[in-house]
């Protein structure tokens, strides 16, 4: 039989990055991010605030049992999950506007792939050395001296992974709490599977993954494109500037080349292992680690810095006849930035103004249908209601009902209550079930039903409430 010859692999293997360290304004721009976004992150679920007695005093907690999420004074019921909504939007809209002014600056500083991939190379770089040190490792054998440093580095790593699961589960329960039954193993199922889960992706994207994260699986990189025009500022080679390339001494010999001296410093730093002088690319995060880079070369060789840096596609002509580098700010507001600014900050006003006129006790008032009305032996027709009374402040409220109406004969009655109070806990709901009653004959003739409104008020006539319905009654 004849044999046919094997086809290409699907997936090319990975070859591993070793970004080498760098120094520059964009590297500590970086650090101070990667600080800032990993201690919000551990330290938030501990932090507390104080809403009243038997009330969870935990800043920001997803209390998933109870249906509320907890943001310091901010308290989201299951039917406000508009703001959630609207959260979500705006930082949709916040990624589109980042991205037209700056490209995938998003990518490069705040997401948590890169930061946590940033945590993982410094963790790697500590144990095994910078880039030369590693790539030697790499190739070499394994022996005793390898096998530890890998050990002692996974071991590290995995440490991180676990604190990043843990960390996680504790948004969604008292943190000191769930941290004693973790320690004493009597924390529920889903905890322990939540931690193992995240543990085991943040080990296996932060340390091996890596890039590929950002190249097979994020589907961002294939989307920004629509969000980026001429205007957009982003990392690019001034090639203009650059080429054609030769090593310092043979640019000291001669004199005819540009100012890249192929020295492979942009190379080297690139945690996605590209070649920015090859022109925008997928790979690309805009990290901006090749600007701190490429601009150490020039200031150690003499050349202006710049040759690497963030620019415009629309500038690039002007530069290459000579013209300075414009302002970036007249690239950031423009037409299409502004626009995504004004969305932005309309929908950011409209949830704090819903937060501010949002109604701390309402009323919901659901009819009894079955059945839609009841004829009582002397005549009176009865309606049934189902009343829910929400309690949205951190103390008891004393409520009073009562109703408004066209028709005055319409009496209301709670169900096993002589009064029209209930009394409702501090964050809590409570049911009530009430009948109305029309005397025999009472209902207007020209209808079946009859408009009338429910209120609910404190005693004093404060926080009323109104929720209209219908009274149903004998059809003309």
């Amino acid at each position: 039989m004849a044999q046919h010859p094997s086809s290409s692999a699907l997936y090319v293997a990975r070859e591993p990055i070793f970004p080498r360290r760098v120094k520059g304004r964009f590297r500590n721009l970086k650090w101070w991010i990667m600080l800032l976004t990993l201690g919000v992150y551990y330290l938030t679920p501990w932090l507390r605030f104080e809403r009243g007695a038997g009330l969870p005093d935990q800043a920001v907690l997803v209390d998933v049992a109870h249906r509320r999420f907890y943001m310091f004074w901010i308290e989201i019921w299951p039917h406000e999950f508009y703001f959630v909504g609207g959260l979500l939007i705006m930082a949709g809209i916040g990624l589109f506007l980042f991205t037209s002014a700056l490209g995938r600056v998003w990518c490069g500083y705040t997401c948590p792939q890169t930061v946590w991939t940033d945590l993982f190379i410094l963790v790697e770089r500590w144990i095994e050395g910078d880039r030369n040190a590693r790539v030697r490792l790499w190739k070499r054998k394994w022996d005793a001296g390898k096998i530890a440093l890998r050990l002692v580095k996974w071991a590290v790593w995995l440490v991180i992974g676990v604190l990043t699961g843990g960390a996680w589960v504790f948004y969604f329960a008292d943190a000191p709490s769930l941290a004693v039954s973790l320690w004493d193993g009597t924390a529920p199922a889903i905890a322990w599977i939540s931690i193992a889960i995240l543990t085991a992706t943040t080990f296996i994207f932060g340390g091996f993954m890596r890039e590929q994260v950002c190249i097979y699986m994020c589907p961002w990189p294939r989307i920004q494109a629509a969000m980026m025009d001429e205007d957009t500022l982003t990392i690019g080679y001034r090639f203009w500037r650059g080429e054609p390339r030769a090593k310092h001494q043979a640019q000291l010999a001669k004199g005819s080349y540009g100012d890249c001296i192929d020295c492979h410093a942009c190379v080297n730093v690139c945690p996605m292992g590209i070649d920015i002088r090859d022109g925008q690319q997928l790979e690309c995060i805009s990290c901006a680690l090749c600007i701190d880079a490429c601009d150490d070369v020039m200031a150690r060789i003499g050349k202006p810095r710049g040759l690497i840096d963030y620019m415009a596609l629309a500038d690039e002509a002007h530069e290459q006849a000579g013209g300075k580098p414009r302002t970036p700010w007249l690239h950031i507001f423009r037409p299409r930035t502004l626009l995504y600014t004004f969305l932005w900050m309309l929908i950011g006003v409209g949830l704090v103004y819903g937060l501010f006129v949002r109604a701390e006790v309402e009323l919901t008032v659901a009819p009894v249908r079955n059945p839609v009305f009841v004829t009582l032996s002397d005549g009176t027709i009865r309606n049934i209601y189902e009343l829910r009374v929400r309690n949205k402040t951190y103390a008891t409220q004393e409520l009073k009902l009562g109703i408004d109406s066209t028709a005055p004969q319409l009496r209301l009655h709670l169900g096993g209550q002589d009064d029209a109070f209930v009394r409702v806990a501090a964050d809590s709901t409570h049911f009530v079930r009430v009948y109305v009653s029309a005397p025999a004959g009472s209902v207007p003739a020209t209808s079946a039903s009859t408009a009338f409104r429910f209120w609910i008020a404190t005693p004093d006539g404060a926080r009323r409430q109104h929720v209209a319905t219908i009274f149903n009654g004998d059809a003309p």
